[in-house]
């Protein structure tokens, strides 16, 4: 069962930010340079997509629809149901920041990583994560903030700094990509580095803001368990959506895997700064959902991965043959 060590280095950030909170003019400074990573990280995220890629992948249509619905309609619907558990098991920021987190777009690194183990259709893996980046960058903050509405904290000047920290960054980075590319590319792991250690500032920034603030005493160990329980329900449910979902649209096993990793996650890294953009003060505990689901999605599919790579090949072949044979030539349904 792996425990991501991006996950101790956060856990450990919001650690210190509890013991050591920035306050007063150590706050403003953090502040303003949380804001500049945030703008920094989507500069890189725009740098880095190459849209020619993600068009490339439209003949695979299908299924980057189903992906999609997946990450944008069935989460966000199950995410308004959970509202339901208000006040028993979820205390309302818990639900906000749980209804954050079935808004976030697709993860990308771990989707592609957990395709392969199980030997499906990376291709697809590869380009509908890159579909899921591009529409999050808009469809997020937009589904924000019709969704969560004064809960969020929205206002003309949410509209404005989404625009100013998010879009107009990521922009940026798409049209210098032509000469810049290359650069981001050789140098990859380096701006790995400050891609996350910037994640981390705004971590800090946004659990500082929360313990000068108060808001951890809102949080009881029994809250915090039923959100576990809660969370771990939804990853539940959307595991099995995925995978039958898939199969009753007649997907064969090497897309069925494809959309389930694909459709089932959620991504921690455009979350975060997503969520001090457009949560402001309050971003500590919206967060806190998405942190813990992050996790837990990377433990049980990294088991149900391993499962399916143990697959024995003749299986694989007849499962890709005959899911061929329902969908035909033209949906682009290929083996990883």
């Amino acid at each position: 069962m792996p425990v991501d060590p991006y996950i101790l280095l956060l856990l450990g950030t919001v650690g210190l930010a509890a013991l050591l909170p920035a306050r007063g003019t150590g706050a403003d400074i953090a502040s303003g340079s949380s804001t500049a990573a945030v703008a920094l990280l989507f500069f890189l995220y725009g740098a880095r997509l190459s849209t020619r890629e993600a068009l490339d992948g439209l003949k695979h249509w299908r299924l980057h629809v189903t992906v999609l619905t997946c990450t944008f309609v069935v989460f966000p619907v199950l995410g308004l149901a959970a509202g339901g558990l208000v006040p028993v098991v979820l205390t309302d920021p818990l639900h906000q920041g749980l209804l954050f987190l079935t808004l976030v777009p697709s993860t990308l690194q771990s989707s592609i990583a957990f395709t392969s183990i199980a030997r499906g259709n990376v291709p697809a893996a590869i380009c509908a994560g890159s579909f899921s980046s591009l529409v999050g960058i808009v469809l997020t903050p937009l589904l924000a903030a019709t969704l969560l509405g004064g809960g969020g904290g929205f206002s003309a000047d949410s509209v404005v700094r989404i625009v100013l920290q998010l879009l107009a960054p990521f922009v940026a980075g798409q049209l210098l990509r032509r000469w810049i590319g290359s650069f981001v590319a050789r140098h990859r792991k380096v701006l790995g580095l400050v891609d996350r250690g910037s994640i981390l500032l705004v971590v800090y920034t946004a659990f500082s803001a929360g313990v000068v603030q108060g808001v951890w005493h809102r949080v009881s160990p029994a809250r915090l368990g039923g959100l576990l329980a809660v969370e771990a329900v939804l990853l539940a449910v959307m595991l099995l959506l995925t995978w039958y979902g898939a199969k009753a649209l007649r997907f064969g096993r090497a897309d069925r895997i494809a959309i389930q990793f694909a459709g089932s996650k959620k991504s921690l890294a455009a979350g975060l700064p997503m969520a001090s953009v457009l949560f402001g003060a309050e971003a500590s505990l919206a967060v806190l959902p998405l942190m813990l689901f992050h996790q837990m999605q990377l433990m049980v599919c990294a088991v149900i991965a391993k499962r399916r790579s143990r697959d024995p090949v003749a299986e694989v072949r007849a499962a890709d043959r005959a899911g061929r044979s329902r969908t035909g030539a033209g949906t682009g349904t290929r083996s990883g």
